[in-house]
């Protein structure tokens, strides 16, 4: 697939929270990684908004464990209350993604190099990414490497199907839909031989909306190339 990167994630803790088990101040993790999640990796790893990243596909390497821990998370009016977050440990996936360019960010058209995000992408990638990378929740470092996808033993590999319900997709943002809304997206994961295929975002059905949003402009007043600040600085 064109401008696509395939890496290797992995971190001691993981915590893709269902949204479902935190009301009561709790936190139980999905037993796999949320396609949000793993975009939000993506996008770590190298974003502009010029681009949408896509998440083709993630691969389960290492078998599905849980530990829970007792925390002390600070509460809003001051102070610490007690509570418990049930984690994945030892995770390990490998992650196939690419990009598009975004359709709905038509003043940031002349950005649209694709052999330029593609090459900056897979230098960023190598050195394990320009920002921070983490799984889930900020406690949950994580790191990253090139690989190929599908190489190497994965502990479900010989496994034909597994269900894991209805899970959280991702968020809908107002500009990379065109609609001045928030939205979350559900959808129902089936993983074959420890792969689990994601739909795109605009294939989801079940999308409800959480509040008004409004999309914040790029123009030539609060955005500048790498070329334009080169030369500033005197390079040649």
């Amino acid at each position: 697939m064109r401008n696509s990167v395939e890496f290797q994630l992995t971190g001691n803790y993981a915590l893709f929270t269902d949204p479902l088990m935190k009301l009561g101040g709790e936190k139980l993790s999905y037993q796999v990684p949320t396609y949000q999640a793993l975009k939000g990796i993506v996008e770590s790893i190298y974003w502009k908004p010029t681009l949408l990243m896509v998440v083709d596909a993630v691969r389960v390497m290492n078998r599905i464990r849980m530990e829970s821990k007792g925390v002390r998370p600070l509460e809003y009016n001051g102070g610490n209350t007690l509570a418990n977050y049930t984690y994945l440990r030892d995770v390990c996936y490998q992650v196939r993604a690419h990009f598009i360019f975004n359709p709905h960010r038509p003043d940031l058209a002349f950005d649209r190099d694709e052999h330029k995000h593609h090459n900056i992408f897979k230098r960023s990638l190598a050195v394990g990414g320009r920002r921070d990378i983490f799984l889930g929740t900020r406690e949950c470092q994580g790191y990253v490497e090139p690989c190929v996808f599908g190489e190497d033993e994965g502990f479900y590999d010989v496994d034909d199907e597994i269900y894991f319900g209805t899970m959280v997709h991702g968020i809908n943002y107002p500009d990379e839909t065109g609609r001045e809304q928030l939205e979350v997206r559900l959808w129902h994961p089936v993983m074959k031989n420890g792969v689990i295929e994601f739909i795109r975002p605009d294939q989801c059905t079940i999308v409800r909306q959480i509040s008004d949003w409004k999309t914040k402009n790029f123009d030539a007043s609060n955005i500048q190339s790498a070329d334009e600040l080169w030369a500033e600085l005197g390079g040649e």
